[in-house]
């Protein structure tokens, strides 16, 4: 296991795993309330390694190993901790893989780096916009109230514990909606959809394919495959679209 290193960040310390090796570096970018250790995090860079390829993961604050306050959190906020980690533990070409909220975040950096900087991304059952398409558009009015008035509020999950929507999540969210302003992305793109995902709506994925302005963008949908999309055949899969990408 590559060991943990650690940058200073404005919500606490950021912790990430970078292997060295020929670039362009893959930098994966996990899910919400996910973290580094994650299965797909933990197998591509073990897959990069054995290809001799750079590889980069990382924990957001309020994730994982790092520190910071989950609940403090926004997409702003980590996208920002991506960008920061990014910054000091890279340089040269960039892949970026990102996890369903890690799409997301993944695609707010590709516009803050530019294609001066990436090569290539590839998302995995992206969530991009889901704090208003899915959270906010699937509140009933009480929960609406309950999160403006009070700050937050607690929905069930199917994964892990509760999560804890807060007012501050939201409003960030619609400062940095992707799917509602132009997203030109002039490098390989691949989008990798599971057919029985349970937590990304199969609207999702045609929606920022057809919105994605570049010339070189797929989807995939592999029948059966859930969220986590984890399992043999989606791994060969995601292998499979890093390979393509990095050319």
């Amino acid at each position: 296991m590559t060991d943990i290193s650690n940058l200073d960040g404005p919500r606490g310390r950021l912790a990430y795993a970078k292997t060295e090796g020929a670039g362009p570096c893959i930098v994966f970018l996990s899910g919400y309330k996910s973290d580094m250790e994650g299965t797909k995090a933990v197998h591509l860079e073990a897959w990069a390694k054995a290809q001799g390829r750079a590889f980069l993961r990382l924990d957001y604050s309020g994730h994982g190993v790092s520190g910071g306050v989950f609940e403090e959190g926004t997409i702003g906020a980590w996208a920002d901790d991506a960008f920061r980690v990014i910054e000091a533990a890279t340089d040269g070409p960039l892949v970026l893989v990102g996890s369903s909220m890690g799409g997301w975040i993944g695609l707010l950096l590709s516009q803050r780096l530019g294609a001066e900087r990436v090569a290539g991304f590839v998302g995995i059952a992206a969530a991009p916009d889901f704090t208003e398409d899915s959270f906010w558009a699937g509140f009933s009015e009480e929960t609406r109230t309950t999160i403006m008035e009070e700050g937050q509020v607690e929905l069930p999950s199917a994964f892990d514990d509760p999560y804890i929507v807060t007012r501050a999540l939201i409003e960030d969210g619609r400062e940095n909606l992707v799917l509602r302003r132009p997203l030109k992305m002039p490098f390989p793109v691949r989008l990798l959809q599971g057919t029985e995902d349970e937590a990304v709506d199969g609207s999702v994925p045609l929606r920022l394919l057809d919105h994605i302005e570049g010339d070189d963008v797929r989807l995939t949908l592999l029948k059966h495959a859930d969220h986590r999309f984890s399992e043999p055949d989606c791994l060969a899969l995601i292998e499979a679209a890093v390979t393509e990408v990095c050319g």
